[in-house]
């Protein structure tokens, strides 16, 4: 997995409103763009507001985060192209999901843009997460004709030497940079992702200068979920403390501009947002903030979820939760019936001071980080500074 697929939720190429301080929300193409989304089915559970859907593992980089560690080869146990379109037919039982069609590299399952034509034909907004070394200018038009609204593409320096150390492939930030130039030819908007490391802290600003200038709708950075081939990226993993200043200076960063910038796998940038907002005198609500104000940090489970290459469906591609599996229990039933959905929705169970902080059903914390970190995923997010006022639970 080149990008960051595992996400929830507003990592995804999905075009949600950001909003900076004290401005109006931005972006476009989300269904909720005008005001605060539906939250909840007839039946009392969330909405499923987005879907990524991992169409293959197969991926052409190596890159040294990938939580699939995915290879080129072909994997075995994927969705036929009927099973997947009758996972399709599913979709709107839960709400009107945006559809996420990620990998691996999705562009190299065969019937992708049949799987997005599908979707769209379901009145589904479909997005892709390609890495952008493989998009050519025929490529770019089949996406377009297909229906995909955006695509994400990860860069992670904003020169090539450290992007390509990173993705394990010399030549992929050049390759990259064509594919951007492909998908702008074509008329497919772009948002620019980046995974957060020691290495590259220092290199923010001229990579938000790059998004600047190629003109991307959104930036996207990523807190690093130790898990896949990034486990043994230890000593780039950043701090509690380096974590709390990242998304302190973000907060700050958002207000010097009107391009949608979103912290992903950063629940606790909810907190944060709040805590800011109120030194500024900033009210917290959709007209300020967007969908930063009426949602909350890790919706794993809560309005976002995520399919693997074999039908298996996990709060996000991070946390390998069976939650059910689509070729034997139908999607919706697992959306409203898993019992890890039902735990993740309940910040009653969660342990430490997750358990009793009174952000709880704002941030969350990353459910993946307890579980990679701490051993399990209902204990507290093992980077968060933050002590709680509220006492414990007894």
């Amino acid at each position: 997995m080149h990008g960051h697929k595992g996400c929830p939720p507003e990592g995804h190429p999905g075009g949600h409103p950001g909003g900076k301080p004290g401005g109006r929300p931005h972006g476009k193409g989300h269904p909720g763009a005008d005001g605060p989304p539906k939250m909840k089915l007839e039946d009392g559970s969330p909405v499923c507001r987005l879907v990524a859907w991992e169409v293959t593992r197969s991926c052409n980089l190596a890159c040294k985060h990938c939580r699939a560690e995915a290879h080129p080869e072909p994997y075995p146990g994927e969705l036929s192209t009927e099973q997947a379109k009758a996972l399709i037919d599913t979709f709107p039982e839960v709400g009107n999901p945006i559809i996420i069609f990620t990998g691996g590299e999705p562009m190299m399952r065969h019937d992708v843009y049949e799987l997005i034509a599908y979707a769209k034909s379901k009145g589904l907004r479909c997005v892709m997460a390609p890495n952008g070394t493989l998009i050519d200018a025929e490529s770019a038009k089949r996406m377009k004709e297909a229906g995909v609204e955006r695509c994400s593409i990860s860069i992670d320096a904003p020169e090539a030497a450290q992007h390509d150390e990173f993705r394990g492939e010399k030549g992929a930030f050049e390759a990259s940079m064509r594919g951007i130039q492909h998908l702008k030819d074509a008329g497919i908007e772009f948002q620019l992702n980046t995974t957060v490391t020691k290495n590259n802290l220092h290199l923010f600003k001229d990579i938000f200068q790059l998004c600047e200038r190629l003109g991307a709708s959104a930036w996207h950075i990523f807190l690093l979920v130790p898990m896949g081939r990034a486990e043994e990226l230890g000593a780039e993993v950043i701090s509690a403390e380096e974590y709390e200043d990242v998304l302190n200076w973000f907060y700050d960063f958002q207000k010097t501009t009107n391009m949608q910038l979103k912290a992903t796998c950063a629940p606790h940038y909810h907190r944060i947002l709040r805590q800011r907002a109120k030194e500024d005198g900033i009210p917290v609500n959709f007209e300020n903030f967007g969908l930063d104000a009426v949602s909350r940090g890790c919706l794993g489970g809560v309005g976002f979820c995520f399919i693997s290459h074999r039908g298996q469906v996990q709060p996000c591609g991070y946390l390998e939760l069976d939650c059910g599996n689509v070729l034997k229990t139908p999607f919706p039933e697992i959306w409203r019936k898993s019992q890890h959905f039902l735990n993740l929705r309940n910040p009653e169970v969660y342990e430490g001071k997750c358990g009793h902080c009174e952000y709880e059903r704002v941030c969350g914390g990353c459910r993946a980080r307890a579980e990679s970190m701490k051993g399990h995923y209902l204990k507290e997010e093992p980077l968060c500074s933050y002590q709680p006022k509220k006492k414990p639970r007894k």
